[in-house]
């Protein structure tokens, strides 16, 4: 990964990061400003193989993140982070990406319920609302519940250090 590809990398994570925070959103400004950027990068840097690797980054890192879009674990705007992520970085970066994300996600979900002391009740609630979803066949209780009673945190707490540690294990170990 060439320097020119971290600093784009980087700067559109650290801006996303801040949006997510502050605002709970991803602006599509700042996808239709690192989409191309990436992509030109990744032309530069690398001409044909840049494309195709750009290309499924986007295709693969975008799919993937649809699915769980659909099954509402996540937001649109993690859609197009990992996407933009794809186009920028490559397939190999994103998937990786994706793996520490959803890993250090678990652990700070985990964290975040133990130490807000609602850990049992929160799985007391989900089971209890599985089981209706279950029982009438109908994913009405899981919508109601993740808008009334689950913890949420910005993706982009897990999405940064993910990106990190994928930065750091590709290329810097």
């Amino acid at each position: 990964m060439t320097l020119s590809t971290i600093i784009i990398l980087m700067l559109f994570i650290v801006i996303a990061f801040y949006y997510d925070i502050k605002f709970h959103i991803i602006p599509n400004k700042l996808i239709l400003i690192f989409l191309p950027l990436g992509l030109i990068n990744s032309i530069i840097v690398n001409q044909m193989e840049g494309i195709i690797s750009s290309g499924l980054g986007f295709l693969v890192s975008g799919g993937i993140m649809m699915i769980l879009y659909v099954f509402k674990a996540l937001a649109a705007g993690d859609v197009k982070l990992f996407a933009t992520i794809g186009v920028i970085a490559g397939i190999g970066f994103s998937l990786y990406c994706m793996m520490y994300t959803i890993v250090i996600g678990g652990i700070l979900a985990i964290v975040i319920l133990l130490f807000t002391r609602t850990f049992l009740s929160q799985m007391l609630s989900a089971v209890q609302h599985i089981g209706m979803s279950l029982i009438f066949k109908n994913t009405n209780p899981l919508h109601t519940f993740k808008a009334t009673k689950a913890t949420t945190m910005p993706f982009m707490v897990a999405v940064l250090p993910g990106a990190l540690i994928t930065l750091y294990y590709m290329y810097l170990a």
